[in-house]
């Protein structure tokens, strides 16, 4: 698990005038709470922001943000984005101790769906869950749950009990549940 280190300044003055006044500057502002700490007011860079937002995982990768040779251990929270740029506006950061156990939306991701049996008979893959909720500690987030097709049939499902779990980390529920099935699209019954 890769840790990226991101720089901020601290931000003396709250309030729209003042957001408005960093991002004249190129900065978006920022907070970071959580731990039982008093929240820290910052601004990052925006081109750094929007090239943390442009790579995979932003919501399950942990950062170190380092505020007047402080470093900041952080979770992305929430990116707040202007409704018609979509430039980021506000970013909230969650603070995290290592030994802290987290409950968070993992994304699930597909693989060798060319070679999956039931998609080359002519199904398409139905995902009814794009995440899943798992409780893992702070320094063992997976990036994503990976489901391999690659032996599954068409009308299959995939209950989320089935998904091979990394080692420490629990999903949230209790009772199983289906991520994806292989279903059939009709057109090969319309033939005939």
């Amino acid at each position: 698990m890769s840790i990226s280190q991101l720089n901020a300044v601290k931000r003396e003055k709250a309030g729209k005038g003042a957001s408005r006044a960093k991002r004249r500057e190129g900065f978006v502002p920022a907070v970071i709470y959580g731990d039982k700490k008093e929240p820290l007011m910052i601004a990052l860079e925006e081109k750094i922001v929007v090239a943390e937002m442009n790579k995979k995982g932003i919501w399950t990768r942990q950062f170190d943000i380092v505020v007047d040779g402080e470093s900041n251990h952080v979770l992305c929270q929430d990116i707040q984005k202007h409704p018609v740029s979509s430039r980021p506006m506000h970013v909230d950061f969650l603070r995290i101790s290592k030994d802290a156990v987290l409950t968070m939306d993992i994304p699930v991701r597909f693989e060798n769906e060319t070679i999956c049996p039931g998609i080359k008979l002519g199904g398409v893959l139905n995902v009814v869950h794009r995440t899943l909720s798992a409780k893992c500690k702070a320094d063992n987030i997976p990036e994503a749950f990976i489901i391999d097709l690659a032996k599954v049939e068409l009308g299959s499902s995939i209950s989320a009990f089935s998904i091979k779990m990394p080692e420490g980390v629990t999903l949230s529920a209790t009772e199983d549940f289906t991520v994806a099935t292989i279903v059939s699209t009709g057109s090969d019954s319309a033939e005939g």
